[in-house]
C-alpha cells in the first residue's frame, strides 16, 4: 500500500515536473510546426501513414481543430500523434444551444464564408460541458498539448458568421466597436467570445497534464488596416480586434495571442521587398505582442505557390520563407514570438508544402528551430 501512494507520488511529482520545465522552455524557446489540415477525414491507415511521414520530415507540432461530434476521434489521433513524438497545438470550438439563428451559406456568391451561427450566441455552460469532457480524455489518455486555441479567425466573416453577408465592403476599427451598427454587433459577440475564453481557462487550469499548455486566443485573419474593403463583405482589423479583447480583460485570461501572417511575396531576394516585410511584420502583425508583452503565437503563416510541376518550382518560395524565417529569429530575440506554425500539409493546394509525395524545400526550411 506506502509502495502505490509512493508511486503515485512520484508519478505526480513527474508530470508536475514535466509541465513546470515545459513552461520555462516555452518563455525563450518558439514553438515549431505546420498545420495539418481535415486529419480525420482521412482514414485511421491513411492518418497513421501522415503521422509517419510528418515524423520523418522532423515535425514536432502540428495545428489542427475538430468539433465537439468528433472529439473521439480526435483524442485518438492526438494520442498516436504524441506517440509518433509529435505534439498537437489543438484548436477546440465552443457549444451552441439548439435552434440558434444560423447565417445560411451561399456558395455561389460567398464561396468562402462558411454557414453557422453568430459567436454572440455561443453558450458558456454548455461549452464548459464541452471543454471539461474534452480535457478529461486528453488526461485519461495521458495527453499533453502543445498549445490550446479557442475559435479560428473571428475577425473574418468565413469563420465568425456574426459578420452579415453581404456586407458594406469595410474592415471594422477600434473605434467602429463602439460606434458603427454593426462594429456592435460584432462586439457583442467579441464580448462572448471572452466569457468562453474564460471557461476554457477554469477547465484548462483544473487539467492533471494541460494545466501549463499555453492558452492562445484565437488566430486572426491579416485582413489589413481597418477603412474601406475591396471585397463584398466585412472583417475587422486583427490589432483593432486584439486592443478591444485586451479593453475588456484578454490579457488575464490567455497566455498568447494568436496571429496569421500570410505576407507579400513580391521581389523575392530583394533587399527593399525585404525590408518592407519586415517592417510589416514588426509594426503592424505583431505589434500588439511588442507593445503588451504578450507573445504572438503564429499559427498560420505561408506563401503561396501555384506550381503544379513535379517536381516543383520552389525557387521563389525557397528565398521568401528564409527571409521570414530569418525575421522570425530577430523578433524572438525580443522575447515576442512563442510559436510559428506554417499553413500547411496536405491541405490547400497553392500553400501545400507536402507534394510530389516528398516535402518541399520550403517546408524543410520552415521546420527549421527558430531560437
Amino acid at each position: 500500500m506506502r509502495l502505490r501512494v509512493y508511486m503515485q507520488f512520484v508519478s505526480s511529482s513527474l508530470i508536475v515536473l514535466t509541465n513546470l520545465l515545459s513552461t520555462a522552455l516555452g518563455q525563450t524557446g518558439v514553438v515549431v510546426g505546420i498545420n495539418f489540415t481535415h486529419p480525420l477525414q482521412l482514414s485511421v491507415a491513411d492518418q497513421d501513414a501522415s503521422l509517419a511521414r510528418l515524423k520523418s520530415a522532423g515535425v514536432h507540432v502540428i495545428r489542427i481543430g475538430f468539433y465537439a461530434p468528433d472529439a473521439d476521434k480526435g483524442v485518438a489521433f492526438i494520442k498516436r500523434a504524441n506517440a509518433q513524438g509529435i505534439k498537437v497545438l489543438l484548436t477546440v470550438h465552443s457549444q451552441y444551444p439548439p435552434n440558434v439563428p444560423m447565417r445560411p451559406y451561399q456558395p455561389k456568391e460567398f464561396p468562402g464564408e462558411w454557414s453557422g451561427p453568430p459567436l454572440s450566441y455561443a453558450d458558456a455552460e454548455l461549452s464548459r460541458e464541452y471543454f471539461q469532457q474534452l480535457l478529461d480524455k486528453l488526461d485519461t489518455n495521458g495527453v499533453q498539448l502543445a498549445g490550446l486555441e479557442l475559435e479560428n479567425e473571428i475577425n473574418h466573416p468565413g469563420s465568425n458568421p456574426e459578420f452579415p453577408l453581404p456586407g458594406e465592403g469595410k474592415n471594422l476599427g477600434l473605434n467602429d466597436f463602439y460606434q458603427d451598427p454593426e462594429g456592435k454587433q460584432i462586439a457583442k459577440g467579441y464580448l462572448q467570445y471572452l466569457k468562453l475564453l474564460s471557461v476554457l481557462q477554469q477547465v484548462r487550469n483544473r487539467s492533471k497534464f494541460n494545466q501549463h499548455t499555453p492558452l492562445i486566443s484565437a488566430g486572426l485573419s491579416p485582413t489589413g488596416p481597418a477603412g474601406p474593403w475591396t471585397k463584398k463583405v466585412d472583417a475587422a482589423n486583427p490589432n483593432a480586434t486584439i486592443q478591444f479583447l485586451r479593453a475588456n480583460g484578454l490579457d488575464k485570461l490567455v497566455d498568447g495571442y494568436g496571429i496569421h501572417i500570410y505576407p507579400s511575396n513580391d521581389h523575392p531576394g530583394d533587399k527593399s521587398a525585404a525590408a518592407r516585410r519586415l517592417q510589416t511584420l514588426q509594426q503592424e502583425d505583431l505589434a500588439e505582442c511588442s507593445a503588451t508583452g504578450k507573445r504572438c503565437w503564429v499559427t498560420e503563416w505561408g506563401f503561396a505557390n501555384g506550381s503544379k510541376r513535379c517536381p516543383s518550382d520552389d525557387k521563389a518560395n525557397i528565398e521568401l520563407v528564409q527571409e521570414l524565417t530569418h525575421d522570425f529569429r530577430l523578433i524572438s530575440r525580443q522575447g515576442i514570438l512563442a510559436g510559428a506554425t506554417y499553413y500547411t500539409w496536405t491541405g490547400d493546394s497553392q500553400y501545400d508544402v507536402y507534394r510530389c509525395g516528398a516535402l518541399t524545400e520550403p517546408g524543410r526550411l520552415a521546420l527549421q528551430p527558430i531560437q
